[in-house]
Parts: structure tokens; sequence; C-alpha cells
């Protein structure tokens, strides 16, 4: 059960990153969309960024905000510091702009069913802020493209299906098709509006093709995505279909193909299709899709084609495993799509030319360089935000953007957000931890070191892979910091189930021991495990029968083992016995089984406040106590200490001494170092003996999460 890598794989995502001298993208800045709203509206509403465009002079982003029926503004004539220019009402749901002068094209969705569907082009005036044209399209708009010399729109009409009717299966009338809009005098010439219909092309679904996605090249041909019909049409700068085929499929090999709470990549499917979403050219003649899939397919990459539809270059399950390994994996997405690639856009930077390639589940973006298209280099991978919908490129500033279109909306919780990245000279920031090997790793939510090697560290991964809790070395020292094993916690030669692994510490003997949070509403005990190097239970030991009647789901948060053999746990949030606003420091003597503890007082705040690590060096106890809020709303994440001299611990079922604490570190500065929101879950900590600080925080495996892990570390 441990898996073991060599040296000679070390580093294998930095190596195909730039080196030193060369220009990378770092993020600089993000944008809450709930921003663009008024202070005085109820800014609680679902909002959302989703296709995006910049001006021609890159100083302002536009994005569609389907929720609020708008489309956004904002300012980044300073990228660094995005500042709201407030939202266009549309009538309707948005779904692309483009822009040409100071002209926005919108395409709005005014459906009122699937089988009546409808939609107008509306042209909005960007100085006045007015719609000042609209242009019946006759259907329901999903991309709208203009050509690069400005002379013609584009309209993919998609009169999208119903999938609660026939479980999704086409056909599903009306039929899509796709519009053609001369510009004329800056304006669309909708007198001169052509129909381009695409019925009788696909094997799947053909009189019922869906297009998705259109985008020009520069002799104004058009390619076309038909997603659910699994289809790819060309279409000429004369307004006719040059040529169509099927997209395909792919066989897949090295993947997770069961949603089981377990990373296992050793699955495989066969002739999966493709179903692209997003396309993008390259030039005249090549063009990329990204194959998000929808009802039949997915294959979880993307692909380079040539324009008579032979295959240039396929990744495969390849994207997928670069995400893998910097721990980026949607494992609830196992049995669906994978990491469900959605996102593209193809841009030039002083003449470097890049592929961004966005992974809707997985929440990050691939940087690959396509001067070959025959073989792709990835540059970087990007942490994006919760789930990238629209990319934009902007050569002349050296920027880049990504919208995100996910907007969890509760209190506390993650808000949709505009990602802003910046090309220069230098090292990439993120990821911050990555593993050399496709061995499957998030939601880290402990830290300990290695007492024979200040240099390496041990994580354990919490509940969110209840079904293969591992632990996990940290080699630290390099940017950025390598993930070289994993070890998972087994019982009887299997793997252990029903833990959530919240804590970490060295036993000293070439062991660990664990802290599992325990939750009484599922039937998971509190409780303490022992285990030896290869990660084998020794020992599992569960708290007090009296103490666990009055304990809650928030449980054990972190362990650490005392200079006198004896271990300590710290209880994140108060149970039913504490008195409000205090929680425990629970003590256990392995050698007597003897329980004790005291009382911790905790921060008052919105959300709630509790504790997530505890760590023990010199003459100090330190604890992580943090909010449960994210990115404008977190207001507490700190590093706190208890002197070890006054630790009394008291026997359990009578009064339990409270604790001074001390306030060591504010954590919400480090968090902002890579510029996007605030991360709530910050998880774990571990002190080496020279007394630097590693701090990681829980990405909750990439579920309703951007992914983002940040290990970092610091001298008080």
């Amino acid at each position: 059960m441990t898996f073991r890598l060599t040296f000679c794989s070390v580093l294998a995502l930095a190596a195909a990153m730039p080196a030193m001298a060369e220009p990378v993208f770092n993020r600089i800045s993000s944008f809450a969309t709930v921003d663009n709203m008024a202070q005085d509206q109820d800014r609680s509403r679902e909002t959302s960024s989703e296709i995006m465009t910049a001006t021609a002079d890159g100083m302002e982003l536009i994005y569609s905000d389907a929720p609020l029926g708008a489309i956004g503004l904002i300012d980044i004539a300073d990228p660094a510091a995005p500042k709201p220019l407030g939202n266009i009402a549309m009538d309707g749901e948005p779904t692309t702009t483009v822009v040409l002068g100071e002209m926005a094209f919108v395409g709005v969705n005014t459906s009122e069913s699937y089988v009546a569907p409808s939609g107008v082009l509306r042209s909005v005036d960007l100085t006045t802020k007015q719609v000042v044209a609209n242009c019946d399209l006759g259907g329901q708009p999903d991309s709208v493209a203009l050509s690069p010399r400005g002379d013609m729109l584009a309209v993919a009409i998609e009169n999208e299906r119903d999938e609660e009717v026939n479980d999704g299966a086409l056909p599903q009338m009306p039929a899509g098709f796709v519009v053609r809009l001369p510009i004329r005098d800056g304006q669309a010439d909708c007198g001169n509006l052509q129909r381009i219909e695409l019925t009788g092309l696909a094997a799947e679904g053909g009189d019922d093709p869906e297009p998705e996605y259109v985008d020009f090249n520069a002799n104004g041909d058009l390619v076309v995505t038909l997603q659910e019909n699994n289809h790819i049409v060309v279409i000429g700068a004369d307004g006719q279909i040059a040529s169509h085929f099927s997209a395909g499929t792919v066989d897949l090999d090295g993947i997770d193909t069961e949603r089981d709470g377990k990373l296992d990549f050793t699955g495989a499917l066969k002739a999966v299709p493709r179903e692209p979403d997003t396309v993008a050219w390259l030039d005249n003649d090549h063009f990329a899709t990204a194959n998000e899939g929808d009802y039949k397919g997915g294959s979880r990459g993307f692909t380079i084609w040539n324009r008579d539809g032979s295959v240039v270059y396929e990744s495969g399950p390849a994207f997928e495993h670069e995400l893998i390994k910097i721990g980026h994996y949607p494992e609830k997405r196992s049995d669906k799509k994978g990491v469900e690639p959605e996102a593209l856009k193809y841009a030039e930077f002083d003449g470097q030319k890049l592929l961004f390639v966005g992974s809707e589940r997985g929440s990050a973006i691939g940087v690959y360089d396509v001067a070959n298209p025959a073989q792709p280099v990835l540059r970087q991978i990007l942490p994006s935000g919760i789930g990238p919908e629209g990319l934009v490129a902007i050569p002349q500033r050296n920027l880049f953007a990504s919208a995100n279109e996910t907007d969890l909306g509760e209190d506390g919780a993650a808000r949709a957000h505009v990602m802003i990245f910046q090309r220069a000279e230098g090292t990439p920031v993120y990821p911050t931890l990555a593993s050399d090997q496709v061995m499957g790793w998030s939601a880290l939510s402990g830290l300990t070191v290695d007492p024979t090697d200040p240099s390496v560290l041990y994580a354990v991964s919490d509940s969110v892979y209840g079904k293969q809790p591992a632990i996990y070395r940290i080699q630290t020292g390099t940017t950025p910091a390598r993930i070289s094993d994993k070890t998972v916690v087994t019982k009887d030669g299997q793997p252990a189930e029903n833990l959530d692994l919240e804590g970490i510490t060295a036993d000293g003997q070439g062991g660990f021991w664990l802290a599992s949070e325990g939750n009484p509403e599922k039937d998971i005990p509190h409780q303490i495990l022992h285990v030896n190097g290869e990660g084998a239970i020794q020992q599992q030991i569960e708290l007090p029968a009296d103490l666990v009647a009055g304990s809650t789901r928030f449980g054990l948060e972190g362990i650490a083992l005392a200079a006198d053999g004896s271990l300590w746990m710290a209880v994140q949030r108060e149970w039913k016995d504490d008195p409000k606003g205090q929680t425990k420091l629970l003590n256990f003597n392995p050698a007597s089984g003897a329980w004790s503890g005291v009382r911790y007082p905790l921060e008052t705040g919105e959300g709630w406040v509790g504790l997530s690590e505890i760590a023990i060096h010199g003459d100090q106890m330190y604890l992580i106590e943090r909010d449960n809020l994210i990115g404008q709303a977190a207001k507490l994440k700190t590093v706190t200490s208890v002197a070890l001299a006054d630790l009394k611990p008291a026997p359990l079922g009578g009064d339990l001494p409270l604790v001074t604490k001390t306030l060591v570190r504010d954590l919400i500065p480090d968090l902002k170092q890579w510029n996007g929101y605030v991360q709530d879950k910050v998880e774990g900590m571990a002190i080496t003996p020279d007394g630097t600080f590693y701090v990681v925080t829980d990405n909750d495996g990439v579920d309703d999460s951007s992914g983002e892990t940040f290990f970092w570390s610091f001298k008080p």
C-alpha cells in the first residue's frame, strides 16, 4: 500500500515550466463579480462570470452574467487593482459578448421554453452603456464570434435540448443552425443575416444539430463544434460548408473512473466520444478543441486538428494527469468526465504561440506552447478560480484573464470571480506543491516534521478520501515543494475506512499518531490511531464514552506529541459540555491510558470560529485558529500560542482550566500573496527544529472549491 517514486521523476511538472529568466504568467489580482452590484442591492443574489472579452485597448473586461441577466464591466487600467464598472441589463440571458470599437454585440437567450427557443443580438454602446439595436436571431444563441477583419459576426444557434426529457437524448427539435451577420459602419446588418443549416451532417442526431461554439480564422473561415452530435463543421468565408467530420473517439488509460472516495488512476475507458465544446483556430489550417463531453462522452483532454478533420495531436489523459499532480483532480467527477476541459484561448505573446486550456471541474488552466501543433509543450498550470468558463488574452499588455462561473452564494462561501494574470520574467508562484508522479493527492489536513530530517514533512488527507486515507511525504526546499511518497493507511492489510484524518504527528520511532475527527451523525468515531511506517494501524483508541456523549461533528483537529510522551489534541469547536466560546485541548497518556484536558478561549466573529491544527515547539504549544469564511468575508486566520508551563490539564468530567493564548501571526496577509480570494481552510501546520513554520490549506478535494492548495513557510 506504499507508493515509492524515483528521484529521476523529480519535478516533472517544474521541468516543463519556464526557466528563471523566461516570461511566465502569475496572478496579480482577482475581482468578485458581486462587486459590480451597487451597495444598496441584494448582494446575496447569485451572480456569475461566464464568457468574457476585452475592449480593443485591453483596458476593460466584459463578461456575461446569466443569473443577473446582465453583462458586467471591469476597469483593468491598473490590472493589479481592477475596479467595478457596473452591470448592464440585457432583458434575457446573455451568452457571449464580442467588441468592435465602442460597440459590444451580445447574444441574448430570450427563450420561453426548449421547444420555443428565441434570441437576439443586442448592440450595446459602451460609451453610454445603452442598448442601441436588436437583431432577431431566430433561435437560442450560444457562442458569438467576431471576424479578425471586423467585418462579420457569427452566432451558434444551439436550440439546446432539455436534459430531463428522454435522458437528454437527441433528437429534440427544433434543430440548431449558424447565422452570419455582416458589419456595416460598425453596426450589425440584420437585414442581410445569413442562416446556415447544419442538418444531415452528423451521424449522431443529424436531424437535430446543436452547434455549441464558433470561431473565425484570419481568412474569415468558421469552425463550429456540434457538441452533443460529436461533430465539427468548417464553413468557408463564402458562407458555404467547406467540410465536416465526426469528432471521433479516444481510448483513455490511467484514469479514475469511479466516484468512490479514493484516488485510483488505474482505470481505462475505450472509444470515448470527444464531444468537443470550445474550439479555437491556431492558424488558418489548424484548430484545437476542448473535449468536455456531454451526455455520451468527454475525453478529458484537448485535440489539435487539421481543417480536413485529421488529428494532429491528441492529449488523451495527459492534461488531466498534470492536474492530478498539483492536487486539482475532482474525484467526485470520476464517473462522469473527470477534469472536463471546456474553455480554450489561443494567442501569441511576443511571438510565442500559446494555447490556454481551461478545466471546468479541475479549476485550473494549462498553458501550452503550440509552435509545433503536433507537439504541444506544457509551460504552466494557472490557478483559475472555480469553474473557468471564459478565457481572455491581451497580448499587447502582457495580460491574461479567466472568467469563473461558479457562485456558491451562501454566507461565507466563495463567490464567482474574474482572475487576472500578468506575463513577466520570473518564476511561477503556483503550484506551491506538486507530486512527482500521478499518485493522486488533495484535501491535506494536517502536517508533521520528520524527526530524522527537518526538510521532510508528512501530511494526511481528510474524509474526502474516506475509502483511501493516506499519509504523504513532502520534500521541502524545492519550488514547488514535492510530494514524493503516498502511504495508504491500512487495517488488516486493506485500506482503512470510516476515518476522517485531521491530524498527524511523528511518534519518533518511524511511525505516526493520527487524529480522526469523527462525526456522530455519520457513525464515524472520534479516535486516535497509532500506525507504523507502512501505514498499518497498530492501535485504535476511541475517546472516552462520557466525553463522546457530548460531542458534535466538529471533533479532533490536529495532534501533537509532547516531550513527556503524552499526546495533545485540539477539538475544533465547542461541544455540548463546553461554555460558549470555549473548546477543549485534550491530553492522552498512552502509557497509563489517562485522559485530561484544558479549555481554550475562541474568538468571536461572523460564521463560526474554531481550531484547525496543533503543534509543539520549544516551550510553546501553537494552534491555528480560524473562521470558516472565504474571500472578502474572511476575517480570522491566525496562529496562536499557549505556554507549555501554563498547560495544567485536569481530569475530564470536572472543571477544566482555561488557558491564556497569545497571537503569533495573522495568516490573512499570507493567504493574499497569491492574489486570489482568501481560502477558508488553513488546516495544517508543522514547525521544524530551527523554528520554521510550514502551513498548508485544505482544498476540499476540489469540490465547491478552486482546488488551490497553498503551502508556505515563515518564521515569526
